[in-house]
């Protein structure tokens, strides 16, 4: 082994040609040869001169080590590559490219990350992990499917890709190459390309041909798979797979080739190895009923499956894989019989085995015993002979020209003949099995190409090489030839297009072996001329080939053996045994055994062995099999052996090599080389030395050492510039010509121009260039650094310095203080004892004065109390006096008053009494005339109000006064109770001496009341004292009380506790139920919308094969089709409804007139008040023509009517007509203002004349605004004077009849009153109603305005709380982040403003080409409008019937039910015009939703006249037809969603009006009147429902479509934050033909087209009406689709998991959500679907080292998987040297952590994952009688009815 590393590392020091020797100086690394781990690292301890014999090293375990240096036996030792280049996707990226950098790279790629794919140039090496990973679901085809070959992390995927790409851009066949040892792992990833073939290229029909390919697998491993000592599931047998593709390259089919099955394994096997695994596999199911037959036992009890001495597979269950291969057989079509007869011909192989031959005493002769059971067996099952059988296996005969000779064999001859026969019916039946496989897959379609999977075996080298081991060898020697040079011819294609002078490169070249072997007078030819004589040996043979090959340099004889030689292979020496090379190359078997089996009684067992013309390479189809019919002779005549005996096995192996040669030489060939990376099959275990013989065999270091000896390192000009711009001057960095910076950098590096050239697009460099390049990089930024330390150092010092002076300073200021405060308290002391002793001083002498003030005021006051008292007795008694007189005078005095009074009184009401009678006569005369009653009448309405309002007013002053009077009363009741006490008091003063006695008596009762009430109040101390004394007792008895509660209130409160918990515990389970059964009910959903997608998917599929079936023309579909039960509601968008002019004032003056030109509401506003006053004028005149029809039927016209009457007529009249004239007056001014608007649109003329012409719009508003209000009066005051008028003329004529009658009409006088009253009454009530309704629309309009303000009021508190919290932040920075800082939220905040100005801009087109669409429109309607207008007072002033009949219409008009007619005849047109030909731009400025409300008022009118027959038929035109314009445009996003808000309205338009009691609660009363009357349409809203829902899976599916190329470019690649993804660590080595692009670039998207692109699809569902709560979901959906996209493709890319990265995505997160935010969605559960990515994102911006860091990490991923985490720490790319690598043991870490969750084990998202759509029920408030039908809809033929 160390002399092969020796030798190789010889050999690439020669092809590096001269070596650089500056570059191995101090501390440089390199590699040194090692005997046990091939290669080991070192690292120069000093510089070393050229011409030394020794070089300094010191290995990794520190230890030094003198390495001698020769010219020729050991040159200077490998260099090792910089850290940041270790664990490269592609072996060619790396500087240094020799055998121990691509070992070190593959080593540490598979053991740290474990990524077991890497590109070697064009070559796939894929390590065997003994282990199952999860990446190759579907999720990670679909993420590779579309990209590049070096886009993506290396992967089977990629390749198979790259292949399916190359095949449709060039229309050139494919073949993927996949080779390697025994046990490396060709067959899984063979296997895993075809699952992608069959994934991505899946059939057009419905023929399943990729199911089948797939089907085949599990059929070929049963029958030519076995378990090895290397592999547990080892291919013993090569195969090349043709999977054919159509020109639109989907699967058509598939066809087979097979090389060289090992049929030795048939009849032996070496220990702990197995047979076959269909023999196991039959087996293990041989207790099946239908097997019982077959006579089978145990595996053990055969001895051709139990000579390895262990029968099973760990991990694997023979009887569930049997079950798989019956179920593959059955899927490619093979019959209940050929599989009975397959499984009896594979158990009558091992009864074979199990035959014993018994020796004869001779030993010269042997025989078999009659009654083995074994021999019968096989027999029966074959349906041969018994007899003939048991003789011919124990004798041969000889045929010669004259005689035949039947001779005996001996026992080892018989057993021989035996395993020969048992071999050959395996093999045939192996053929028969793949011919039918390819017969399945076969297709009688065109192949327009196709792509080849070969799974061949790989170089091997055993102790014993034999025969077969021979053959492998030959065939990888032809395979390596052919990748020799499809290598060498893309380098050179390389070279010519980026126009680099070419040279000559030597690579090895095995023709000379290749010759040895199958030339003329070759080792093949040699034996098969030994193979024709009759008594040819191996050693004759071996003598031949050491005469005639001796010559040749790739041919040895060993020293020590005669009977075996030595060939020298590209990949090594083998030494081939000679033994038995003669017996496999003949495969002889009898001709006696071949003619009992073609006399079977099974059709089958006798096609197996009829003579064909085939070779064993390859399966073709046999003839007439079934219809042969076998005939033998009636005397046994010699036989020629046919063709296919005669030939060898290496014959035919050599033909079948050529043809597979000329296959893949005629196609493009991508290579896959499987590497094992141990022998021990231990999971994650790499064998240095074991993998360096396979990557020596498998020719990636021949790759190697072809790019190593031209300019394998290659970059692009702009990833040169980002890179290594560091090393520019800045003068460099001012010229606009990248690749004229990047020339003169590089001729300024690099001194010798053979070290670089320079391209086209790419700059290329020799051998270790990039790494002296990465070397001046890292010292720039050494020294950067360092001055940075620099500077940063002294920063600190200075800080340091000024805060020890400022401490120093500040220790100071504290001990002067503290000096000072000391004397200042001493200060203080001493005043304090002066003022105290002074204080005391005087409150001694102050309180000597009060004592004797206070004796003389005592003194002074008792002798003025004796003079007061005196002085007042005297006094007391001249006031009782004086009170006694007062009383006496005032009683004669009101007793004079009150006489006279009476008097008054009396004469008073004797006058009135007269004046009264005089009246009364009076008004009874004026009553009888009726000029009377009409004044009385005249402003009745006037007066009442003024009454009211009188009332009203009284009412206030009446409380006013109340109020007062309240306070006057208590005022007086507190000075009446005043002069009462002074009463009082002045009579006890004043009181004569009857009055003293009696005051004496009074006194004497006032003193017994006092003692009594002393008494009592004694008592009731007592009592109080008892009382107290109770209380006193009860309080401590409560208190005794208290305290035991509280005990027990703590027990409670513990008790409760304890309670709340056990109940927090039952919530949360509960909680957890009700979310496993909302999470239960999400997944019935989801389950029940993925049926019926794959019920729309199979209607799909049968159009597909209707239209295939039948040719073009008119076909009709039968439309009785209901999905299963799902309950989806679906709101609706109403028509905005129109306000009052006040409103559309008031919005044009607070929006302004540039804003409120794009609003069409004020037209509509205008329209609506316009249409109010007409059907308020028709009501009047419909109310006027009913009188004069009442009038005129009752026939009593009055013969004398008085002049006031007819002046009330003609009053009415004229008002009548003044309403009309303003009408049309209104109507002028309204086309006026549209006419000047149009006007002003089209010329788009300057601002000043629009300002101009909506201040006249303004203007003209507010005057048509008075004009209405003065309108609604005057039809107030007209409709009580038509109602007046017309009781007054019934009254009038009632009292013409019953004239001279006074009586009667004194006596109606009374009701006359009550009328008037109430009609007065009846119009105050209408006028409050009218005043009312405009305070509530006042007061709605008050209520918006302030919820206006308190939403801007809290946008202003966040806005204003986020701006402090910024300037906290800033605050807190240093000066240059603030600056930073500052400019980067500049960037941020003008980065929105251009995206809000974006979408303003586009939001204002739009809405300015739909003003105009509506401008042309309203100018229609108005236009004719005013020519129905013209006519009708044309024919109203020609004929007055004609008025009449006007009228009538009028009323028709206006009693419109919201319904519309239409012919039968007509349901086509109807349904051509609203579904197939309508445009959503069609009805873009109508209702929205406007053809489903027309469709169903078409339905309404069909179920009013009870015609189920139309209702079925209309609705299921209107079903089909919405699936065929769905069909047809199925990848129009606009069309979809308009069809998605039709559908779904018509669906909430048959509940709404269905009938029932749930669906009517929100409906108004003209509503419910409308609802259908006859037909329950549920079954019809269920269709609809499952329809909608197909509709919404569609629209979904294609805004995916549309988002998912701007996905990965947008949120990874794209640079949001300029210059911060500029610092890539190394270019990808990408082949052209993998680029799918030209050379400017691809076409990449932004964040900015992003989200521009969801806008886009947000404002569409929103202009045609889609519920605000489905355009969520919408817009859910879509944000999982780019979280899945981003998510997968940060987990399959290297290049883009970095800090740099992680920082990208953050932002541009953010900018999503704050685009959510302006949109209102951020409640619609959008960015919890973006969780993930966020969490991810944060992953590559944490710190990761400690286990701090780690428990951080596994608190923050709460949504990331393990499998996520521990991938993205693994592809964790530092940017620098200056960054570090994850290490194994934080992963190892983690993964520890992250043990106790139960994770799916997931590694992608699931991309086509749906959540469940909720739709929503919301019923219209549109009224179906207000709706109208534009005039270019053309639907003419409907009738409003």
């Amino acid at each position: 082994m160390k002399r092969q590393v020796k030798e190789h590392s010889n050999i690439m020091k020669r092809q590096e040609g001269k070596i650089d020797h500056e570059l191995y100086c101090k501390y440089t690394r390199v590699w040194i040869p090692d005997p046990e781990d091939v290669w080991r690292a070192a690292e120069i301890i000093k510089d070393y001169k050229e011409g030394e014999p020794i070089l300094h090293l010191k290995l990794e375990d520190e230890s030094p080590l003198e390495y001698r240096i020769g010219p020729k036996d050991n040159p200077l030792p490998f260099l090792r590559n910089p850290d940041i280049l270790v664990g490269e996707n592609d072996l060619t990226a790396l500087s240094y490219l020799h055998e121990p950098a691509v070992l070190h790279n593959l080593k540490v790629r598979f053991l740290e990350p474990n990524h077991i794919y890497t590109y070697c140039g064009i070559v796939l090496v894929a390590i065997n992990p003994y282990d199952q990973l999860q990446i190759y679901g579907e999720e990670v085809i679909n993420a590779y499917s579309g990209q590049n070959m070096g886009d993506m992390d290396p992967h089977i995927f990629a390749v198979a890709e790259e292949a399916y790409k190359q095949m449709a851009r060039d229309e050139r066949n494919q073949s993927i190459i996949v080779s390697g040892e025994s046990g490396a792992g060709k067959t899984v990833s063979a296997k895993y390309a075809m699952r992608f073939f069959a994934t991505v290229g899946g059939s057009a029909n419905d023929t399943n041909v990729e199911e089948k390919v797939l089907a085949s697998s599990p059929i070929m491993e049963a029958i030519g798979n076995a378990k090895t000592t290397r592999n547990d599931n080892s291919s013993r047998f090569g195969k090349y797979i043709q999977i054919g593709f159509d020109r639109r390259y989907h699967i058509i089919g598939a066809n087979m080739r097979t090389y060289l099955l090992e049929k030795s394994r048939v009849v032996f096997q070496a220990e702990d190895e197995r047979n076959y695994h269909i023999f196991y596999q039959l087996c293990a199911s041989a207790s099946f009923p239908e097997f019982k037959d077959l006579a089978l036992t145990s595996a053990e009890d055969f001895i051709f499956t139990s000579q390895g001495e262990n029968i099973f597979i760990e991990g694997v269950n023979d009887a569930e894989d049997f079950k798989k291969t019956k179920e593959a057989f059955t899927l490619l079509g093979v019959k209940e019989s050929n599989q009975s007869s397959i499984f009896r011909i594979i158990a009558s192989i091992l009864h074979l085995g199990n035959v014993e031959i018994c020796s004869e005493r001779d030993g010269d002769s042997c025989h078999i015993s009659r009654n083995d059971p074994h021999l019968t067996h096989f027999c029966r099952l074959l349906g041969v002979e018994l007899e003939q059988m048991e003789h011919w296996l124990c004798h041969r005969k000889l045929v010669t020209t004259s005689e035949t000779y039947v001779k005996n064999m001996s026992r080892k001859q018989a057993a021989n003949a035996r395993d020969a026969l048992a071999k050959h019916i395996y093999a045939h039946m192996f053929d028969w099995i793949v011919e039918h496989v390819n017969k399945s897959l076969h297709t009688s379609s065109k192949q327009h190409s196709f792509i080849g999977v070969l799974d061949i075996y790989g170089f091997e080298t055993f102790e014993i090489n034999s025969f077969e081991q021979f053959c492998i060898n030959y065939a990888n020697e032809k395979l390596q030839q052919q990748f020799n040079q499809h290598v060498f011819k893309l380098e050179q294609e390389e070279y010519m297009k980026e126009q680099i002078p070419w040279t000559l490169i030597d690579f090895y070249d095995n023709q000379p072996c290749i010759d040895l072997i199958e030339a003329k007078l070759g080792i093949l030819d040699l034996l098969d001329e030994e193979c024709k004589v009759p008594k040819g040996t191996d050693q004759n043979w071996c003598q031949k080939l050491y005469d005639r090959l001796s010559s040749s340099v790739h041919f040895q004889k060993p020293r020590m053996s005669n009977i075996s030689f030595i060939i020298i292979h590209f990949a090594d020496k083998v030494e081939y045994q000679c033994d038995g090379f003669l017996e496999k190359n003949r495969d002889t078997v009898y001709e006696e055994h071949i003619n009992i089996l073609k006399a079977s009684k099974f059709q089958l067992v006798a096609d197996l062995f009829q003579d064909t013309n085939k070779d064993g390479s390859s399966s073709t189809s046999s003839s007439s099999k079934s219809s042969r019919i076998n005939v033998r002779s009636a005397k046994p005549t010699p036989k020629v052996p046919n063709k296919e005996h005669r030939k060898t096995v290496g014959h035919q192996f050599r033909s079948s090599l050529q043809l597979l040669m000329e296959t893949l030489n005629a196609t493009t060939p991508h290579y896959v080389r499987c590497i094992k990376p141990n022998d021990e099959k231990e999971a994650f275990s790499f064998d240095s030395r074991r993998a360096v013989q396979q990557l020596r065999a498998c020719g990636v270091l021949e790759t190697i050492r072809i790019s190593a000896a031209g300019y394998p390192s290659r970059w692009t000009y702009p990833d040169f510039f980002n890179r290594y711009r560091v090393l520019m001057k800045k003068s460099d960095m001012t010229v606009g010509d990248k690749k004229l910076v990047c020339r003169n950098l590089l001729e300024t590096l690099v001194k010798d121009p053979d070290k670089f050239q320079f391209g086209k697009t790419k700059i290329f460099f020799r051998a270790g260039q990039v790494a002296y390049l990465e070397k001046l990089r890292a010292d720039k930024f050494r020294s950067a650094c360092i001055k940075i330390q620099k500077t940063v150092r002294r920063w600190l010092q200075m800080v340091r310095y000024k805060k020890i002076r400022k401490s120093a300073i500040t220790l100071q200021r504290f001990g002067r203080g503290y000096m000072a405060r000391r004397y200042a308290e001493q200060l203080r002391l001493t005043r304090a004892a002066v003022i105290c002793q002074k204080q005391y001083r005087m409150v001694r002498e102050r309180t000597a004065y009060l004592r004797v003030r206070q004796a003389v005021v005592t003194i002074q006051a008792f002798t003025r109390g004796m003079f007061t008292r005196r002085i007042f007795q005297e006094f007391l008694l001249h006031h009782k006096a004086m009170i006694i007189q007062k009383h006496v005078r005032g009683w004669l005095t009101r007793r004079k008053f009150k006489v006279a009074r009476n008097a008054a009184i009396t004469i008073q009401c004797a006058y009135r009494r007269m004046r009264a009678k005089r009246e009364l006569k009076q008004l009874k005369i004026e009553a009888r005339s009726a000029q009377h009653l009409k004044k009385l009448n005249t402003g009745m309405e006037n007066k009442i109000v003024q009454l009211q309002r009188k009332m009203d007013d009284q009412t206030k002053d009446l409380k006013t006064q109340n109020e007062q009077l309240v306070v006057a009363k208590a005022s007086l009741g507190s000075e009446v109770n005043k002069l009462q006490k002074e009463l009082e008091t002045m009579r006890s003063r004043q009181g004569d001496g009857s009055q003293l006695t009696s005051m004496k008596d009074e006194l004497e009762k006032l003193r017994a009341e006092l003692q009594e009430a002393h008494a009592h109040r004694k008592k009731l101390e007592e009592e109080h004292s008892n009382e107290k004394m109770r209380f006193e007792q009860r309080v401590e008895e409560l208190e005794r009380e208290n305290s035991l509660l509280k005990s027990e209130k703590e027990k409670m409160n513990q008790r409760i506790l304890h309670h709340s918990k056990s109940t927090e515990d039952q919530e949360s389970s509960a909680s957890q139920s009700v979310g496993r059964v909302q999470a239960e009910l999400d997944e019935e959903r989801q389950r029940y919308q993925n049926l019926l997608r794959e019920f729309s998917r199979l209607e799909q599929r049968y159009d597909n094969l209707q239209e295939a079936k039948f040719q073009p023309g008119h076909r009709r579909n039968n439309s009785n089709q209901s999905s299963l039960e799902s309950d989806s509601n679906y709101p609706s968008i109403s028509t905005s409804e129109v306000g009052d002019t006040d409103d559309a004032i008031q919005l044009v003056e607070e929006m302004g007139v540039e804003k409120a030109a794009m609003d069409i509401g004020v037209f509509m506003k205008l329209q609506k008040r316009v249409r109010e006053l007409e059907q308020e004028r028709k009501r009047l005149q419909v109310n006027l023509e009913k009188m004069e029809d009442q009038s005129k039927h009752k026939g009593i016209e009055p013969k004398t009517t008085s002049e006031q009457e007819n002046a009330d007529l003609a009053y009415n009249s004229l008002k009548r007509q003044e309403l009309e004239s303003e009408n049309k007056k209104l109507k002028n001014d309204l086309n006026e203002l549209r006419k000047a608007i149009a006007d002003r649109a089209s010329k788009n003329s300057s601002s000043n004349e629009l300002q101009d012409g909506y201040n006249l719009l303004l203007g003209q508003l507010k005057a048509a605004n008075e004009e209405l209000d003065v309108r609604k009066e005057e039809v107030l005051i007209l409709r009580s004077q038509i109602v007046t008028a017309a009781q007054q003329k019934e009254k009038d004529t009632t009292n013409h009849i019953e004239t001279n009658n006074l009586p009667e009409w004194t006596n109606s006088k009374k009701p006359i009153d009550k009328e008037e009253a109430l009609r007065s009454y009846h119009g105050l009530c209408e006028s409050k109603k009218l005043l009312e309704a405009q305070l509530q629309s006042q007061a709605r309009k008050h209520e918006d305005e302030l919820e206006a303000f308190r939403t801007q009021i809290e946008l202003l508190r966040d806005d204003i709380e986020k701006k402090q919290e910024m300037l906290n932040h800033t605050m807190s920075l240093s000066p240059e982040a603030q600056v930073e800082y500052s400019v980067q939220q500049e960037i941020t905040r003008l980065t929105n403003d251009n995206l809000d100005l974006k979408e303003l801009v586009e939001k204002l087109e739009k809405n300015e080409r739909k003003l105009k669409k509506q401008l042309r429109i309203y100018m229609k309607k108005v236009q004719e409008l005013e020519v129905s207008v013209t006519a009708a007072a044309s024919q109203s002033t020609t004929a007055k019937p004609e008025m009449t009949r006007q009228v009538t219409v009028q009323r028709r008009e206006k009693d419109f039910e919201g319904m519309l007619e239409y012919y039968k005849e007509d349901e086509a047109l109807l349904v051509k015009t609203l579904i197939t030909d309508m445009k959503p731009h069609t009805v873009s400025a109508t209702v929205p939703c406007l053809p489903a409300y027309i469709l169903f008022m078409c339905i309404r009118h069909a179920d009013y006249i009870n015609d189920d027959q139309k209702v079925h038929s209309l609705l299921t035109s209107t079903i089909n037809a919405i699936k065929k314009v769905l069909k047809k445009n199925n990848d129009d996003f606009e069309m979809t969603s308009f069809w998605l808000a039709n559908t779904s309205r018509l669906l909430h338009c048959l509940k709404q009006y269905s009938g029932d009691e749930a669906f009517m609660t929100q409906n108004t009363a003209k509503q419910n009147e409308h609802c259908l009357k006859n037909f329950d349409l549920a079954e019809y809203r269920q269709v609809l429902s499952d329809l909608s829902i197909q509709i919404y899976q569609q629209l979904v599916k294609v805004a995916e479509h549309v988002m998912q190329p701007m996905i990965v470019s947008a949120m990874l690649e794209s640079e949001s934050i300029p210059s911060l993804a500029g610092v890539k660590p190394m270019g990808y080595r990408n082949r052209s033909s993998s680029m799918d692009k030209d050379e400017e670039g691809p076409g990449s998207y932004t964040l900015e087209a992003l989200i521009r692109q969801l806008g886009q699809f947000h404002g569409v569902m929103g202009e045609h009406g889609l519920d605000p709560e489905i355009a969520g979901q919408v817009i859910r959906q879509l944000f999982y689709s780019i979280n899945a996209v981003t998510l997968n493709n940060l987990l399959l890319r290297k290049d883009v998991c970095s800090w740099s990265t992680g920082m990208q995505l953050r932002y541009n997160i953010s900018q999503m959500e704050e685009w959510l935010r302006g949109k209102n969605l951020h409640q619609s559960g959008a960015v919890i679907n973006m969780e993930p990515v966020i969490q991810a994102a944060q992953l590559l911006q944490v710190k990761k080292k400690t286990s701090q860091d780690a428990e951080a990490i596994c608190s923050l991923c709460t949504a990331l998987t393990m499998q996520q985490i521990v991938k993205i720490l693994n592809l964790y790319t530092p940017l620098n040297e200056f960054e570090e690598r994850v290490t194994v043991s934080f992963i190892r870490n983690i993964q520890n952590r992250l043990q106790e969750r139960n994770d799916v084990p997931m590694l992608l998202v699931d991309t086509k994952h749906t959540f469940p759509v909720l739709f929503p029920y919301t019923p219209s408030a549109l009224s179906l009688e207000t709706l109208h039908i534009p005039a270019n809809l053309s639907l003419h033929f409907l009738t409003r009815v």
